[in-house]
């Protein structure tokens, strides 16, 4: 039986070794269609999953996640990929998207301004974000947002560095959603940081402005594959409540 949201997370740990085990390749990736479902900055899904199930690729990877346990032992290695990159495709598909949605409506005058402002925003608004021309660009937006900044509120993270942020928060939120999909169906997990990523992706081809968010290991624990007892920091130290 599947879990629950609260069941699947409290299930949910990073598992270093994994059991010989084969897990479903169907599963799994139904577990990416829902990390395609996070929540992304302006819908502009500035991320891309790559499944591997090939044993010598992972064996690749593996040596490129420095043989970690979690890397050796995965039955299956999922990466995922922030694409900054893809923005001007990514906002285009959203355009051709609200033409199709607004023209299957009947177009009142508060629908005609509706239908304007999401146009602006994806044909106009995206670009003034995310073009920039060697950093330059990005930093002459920074300081022109920060002096309007000083008289009405307005959003500040116009750089190139700050536009990285958002699409690998946006991936962040992806990955997050298919570990807890994977535990709720008892499969396991283990984001990896520690990688040089460079080599991971030329072993996948990968193009030189996309960048490694996480690489996943998959797999079933195995009894020695969860580290000790969870650990957090007590809850009333990170929570606070305004009201």
């Amino acid at each position: 039986m599947e879990k629950t949201v609260s069941e699947a997370i409290a299930y949910r740990r990073s598992v270093r070794v994994y059991k010989e085990d084969e897990i479903d390749t169907e599963k799994v990736k139904q577990c990416l269609v829902n990390a395609s479902l996070a929540p992304t900055s302006s819908n502009l899904q500035l991320w891309e999953f790559i499944h591997i199930t090939n044993k010598d690729v992972i064996k690749k990877l593996s040596k490129a996640c420095f043989d970690q346990n979690a890397a050796k032992t995965a039955q299956q290695v999922v990466v995922i990929v922030a694409r900054k990159d893809l923005w001007s495709k990514r906002a285009k598909a959203n355009i051709d998207f609200l033409h199709t949605q607004f023209s299957a409506i009947e177009m009142t005058p508060r629908m005609e301004k509706r239908k304007k402002m999401a146009l602006n925003y994806y044909g106009k608004v995206m670009p003034l974000t995310y073009m920039d021309f060697f950093g330059i660009f990005g930093w002459l937006k920074y300081i022109i947002f920060q002096i309007i900044g000083l008289f009405r509120p307005i959003y500040r993270q116009v750089r190139t560095s700050d536009m990285r942020i958002v699409a690998h928060k946006s991936a962040g939120l992806a990955a997050q959603n298919f570990m807890n999909s994977m535990a709720a169906i008892g499969y396991d997990t283990c984001p990896m940081e520690g990688s040089d990523t460079l080599r991971v992706k030329r072993i996948l081809s990968l193009p030189y402005r996309s960048e490694i968010n996480m690489i996943i290991a998959c797999g079933i624990r195995d009894e020695a594959g969860v580290y000790g007892k969870r650990f957090r920091i007590p809850f009333e130290e990170v929570y606070s409540h305004i009201d």
